[in-house]
């Protein structure tokens, strides 16, 4: 997330088509998008980046491991993507040299961000899983189960609550991408929160499909 005021970039995204990798190259992964987006900001060594990346809690909202971050700064460095540093030591490695996104590395951010998938999937969470098949669970395993991730949500929501409010202070203002995405995962829990108070009375009424319906057995 962008925790900078957003810069004029002179891109006009409704002419963007989605990027295609060149002939061997890989597409962008989600490090390599994120990276490009923090070094956008401002210029970072790898081992900055990284100490960013946690006081942002990325790996909340983007699956990034800390080697990964130093594998997409050599690949995005190498595309042209990323540039550094003109006082950076070439022998240093990616964990001392400074980095900064290049206007080509801008320019692949923004068409990939013009990609469809972004906001056509669905997530399949475990505990939904879990609960489509708890009816083989006894009762007192199902209610054990419940009350764990009773307990498990209720103490995200407190730390999703307490990230909201550094976030609004660090940015200054609601009307940020960093406060909106913070805002959602907190009602998200909040509504979840209320749910599971909801199941947790149902569980006693528990029953079998009285109408159950199967895709037919001929071939």
């Amino acid at each position: 997330m962008n925790h900078a005021a957003p810069q004029p970039s002179g891109v006009r995204l409704r002419r963007l088509k989605p990027a295609l990798p060149r002939r061997g190259e890989r597409a962008l992964t989600t490090p390599d998008l994120v990276l490009l987006s923090l070094l956008a900001e401002r210029p970072m060594h790898g081992y900055q980046a990284n100490l960013e990346l946690e006081r942002r809690q990325v790996r909340d909202w983007a699956g990034i491991s800390r080697p990964q971050v130093y594998y997409s700064l050599e690949k995005l460095a190498q595309r042209g993507l990323l540039r550094a540093a003109a006082d950076a030591a070439p022998a240093a490695g990616p964990e001392r040299r400074v980095f900064q996104t290049t206007e080509r590395g801008r320019r692949e951010l923004a068409r990939a961000l013009a990609r469809e998938n972004w906001t056509g999937a669905r997530e399949r969470p475990p505990f939904i899983t879990w609960l489509a098949l708890s009816w083989q669970a006894t009762p007192a395993v199902v209610r054990r189960q419940v009350r764990r991730r009773q307990k498990f949500v209720a103490a995200e929501l407190a730390r999703e609550r307490a990230t909201l409010a550094a976030v609004l202070q660090e940015v200054g203002h609601p009307y940020h991408e960093a406060v909106w995405a913070v805002r959602l995962v907190v009602e998200q829990l909040e509504t979840e929160l209320r749910w599971l108070q909801k199941l947790s009375r149902e569980l006693p009424h528990r029953a079998m499909a009285r109408h159950p319906a199967y895709a037919p057995a001929e071939m």
